[in-house]
């Protein structure tokens, strides 16, 4: 699954591959691993490719990525060199892997003729002559065994030696400890809480465990091996692009592009351009033909971000997109076919801009197949923003070269407590800040919250009290549109009222903030 990171160009590659290996070379088997680490990346691609090199490094024919399936007892083969099926499972215990996995000790066979533990099935059904295997156990942190690295047949006829062994379980044991900064650890660590979701399912950098977010989890898990449009709701900053890429990732069409298109950030003049492309001569400037991000994306998937901001002509366009897979260029005649798979996002009302008139009834029911809403990060409970806190944590510190701070008790009711109307952006970048200004240790000093979310209500209205004076629900929560125009008040008093700054630091064009004032009444506001 290698694709573009963040909407850059950014592609995870292994260094070359030496020719002839020697003990020493051992730590040039995995690494890059730690670009794993806060990154999106295609899972799939990298424990092949993973599998790939220690398998030349070992100087074997073969090589597989074991991983224990703890609902069902089984080990299966993740990423292996198997061209004639396409996954192998066996019992805990059953073969050398699966003893290898029970036991937790690396084993040796020499020659599997007459070797009790040599499960000749394998071979049986994949036509595979096995002459040499060597096995080595996968363990996390704390001693657990969740896989197994093994390699067949050594090159050249001859036999894994106790040196090979070694060498082996050295790159076992870097395995073990990398795969474990991905969501790959995390989500065999979740099959043993939910024995009827199936593993194998990767959500890359995305970190929680709230009931809220497991059921997305699982709808993702439905949608993403269809090809079925799905609409991602949800409030700015809750995740919506990381679940797009995750329906990608793990949906047939993980080989090919995933293309964004952020809605907000283009002139709506120029989105049926980005979108659709144009013709030599389609207007002045146009030189030669261009092809848009529908052509970009052929056989693989469109993002579609703020779908709402799209205008009303160009939805038309779009809407003929999901119902013909067709449309023409900007300036052109000629119908351009493609195969491509669609999912949108908003934080907009489309329900509500469909009874206004600004959005079409028609594609709103194209685009909503399958709908999910991302529940906000106040919603998911304060052991999720422990979770991402600690992970910001470690990551920001990477990022910038630090060691890794604490974080205080203070500092962590602090976070808890608080509303967060960013959403996880929001405490990403708190964490950030906190992580480059502590020394050490990070103190509620160091958090970078405003207190007006604690402050009293004023008795005019007026004042740093005044947010907690207003209209809530019946249930007393804020509604989203009041805790929005909150968030976008702090953003604007953080950057002194400079409108091109606060959207850029909210993540929106200058024009989706213009709009967003005057909805919200705020127009004269900085």
């Amino acid at each position: 699954m290698l694709y573009e990171c963040y909407g850059g160009g950014t592609a995870f590659v292994l260094p070359p591959l030496p020719t002839m290996p020697q003990p020493s070379d051992v730590s040039q088997v995995l690494l890059s691993v730690g670009g794993l680490v806060g990154r999106e990346v295609d899972l799939d691609a990298f424990l092949q490719t993973l599998v790939d090199r220690i398998a030349v490094t070992m100087q074997a024919d073969r090589g597989t990525l074991w991983l224990l399936d703890p609902a069902r007892g089984e080990l299966f083969s993740r990423a292996a060199h198997l061209p004639e099926v396409s996954q192998i499972r066996v019992k805990l215990g059953q073969g050398v892997a699966g003893h290898v996995a029970r036991v937790g000790e690396p084993v040796s066979v020499p020659d599997p003729r007459g070797e009790r533990l040599f499960f000749a099935d394998i071979d049986r059904l994949t036509g595979y002559k096995t002459t040499s295997l060597l096995a080595v156990p996968l363990g996390d942190s704390e001693g657990a065994i969740y896989g197994v690295l093994q390699v067949l047949n050594r090159r050249g006829g001859d036999r894994f030696t106790e040196e090979d062994m070694e060498r082996l379980t050295v790159i076992a044991a870097q395995v073990g400890t990398a795969l474990q900064s991905t969501s790959l650890y995390q989500e065999l660590k979740r099959a043993k809480d939910q024995p009827q979701a199936p593993v194998g399912y990767f959500f890359n950098r995305i970190i929680g465990e709230s009931p809220q977010l497991k059921s997305i989890y699982r709808l993702v898990q439905k949608a993403a091996p269809t090809d079925a449009t799905v609409l991602l709701r949800g409030e700015s900053g809750c995740g919506k692009e990381l679940f797009a890429r995750a329906i990608h990732v793990n949906g047939p069409r993980r080989d090919k592009p995933f293309v964004k298109v952020d809605c907000a950030a283009l002139p709506a003049t120029l989105i049926e351009n980005e979108l659709f492309g144009h013709e030599k001569g389609a207007f002045t400037g146009a030189d030669h033909r261009v092809p848009g991000k529908f052509e970009a994306a052929d056989s693989g998937t469109v993002f579609i971000d703020e779908i709402g901001e799209l205008p009303l002509p160009v939805q038309g366009k779009l809407l003929r997109v999901l119902q013909d897979r067709e449309f023409e260029r900007v300036g052109g005649t000629q119908t351009v076919k493609i195969d491509v798979r669609i999912v949108a996002a908003t934080n907009r009302d489309l329900s509500k801009m469909v009874a206004e008139g600004k959005f079409r009834e028609d594609l709103y029911y194209r685009i909503k197949v399958v709908e999910m809403v991302l529940p906000p990060l106040r919603e998911r409970g304060a052991e999720d923003i422990e979770r991402l806190a600690r992970h910001f944590v470690a990551t920001a510190a990477k990022r910038h070269r630090l060691k890794p701070p604490q974080l205080s008790a203070a500092a962590l009711v602090r976070l808890r407590t608080y509303r967060w109307p960013g959403n996880v952006r929001e405490l990403e970048n708190c964490i950030e800040s906190a992580v480059v200004l502590c020394e050490g240790e990070i103190l509620e000093e160091h958090l970078p919250l405003p207190t007006v979310d604690r402050a009293p209500a004023s008795a005019t209205g007026t004042g740093p009290g005044a947010e907690a004076a207003a209209p809530t629900t019946a249930t007393g929560l804020l509604p989203l549109a009041e805790v929005e125009r909150r968030h976008i008040l702090r953003v604007l008093e953080s950057v002194k009222g400079n409108r091109t700054a606060a959207a850029k630091a909210l993540e929106i064009g200058r024009n989706t903030l213009a709009r967003k004032l005057k909805e919200y009444g705020l127009a004269d506001e900085g």
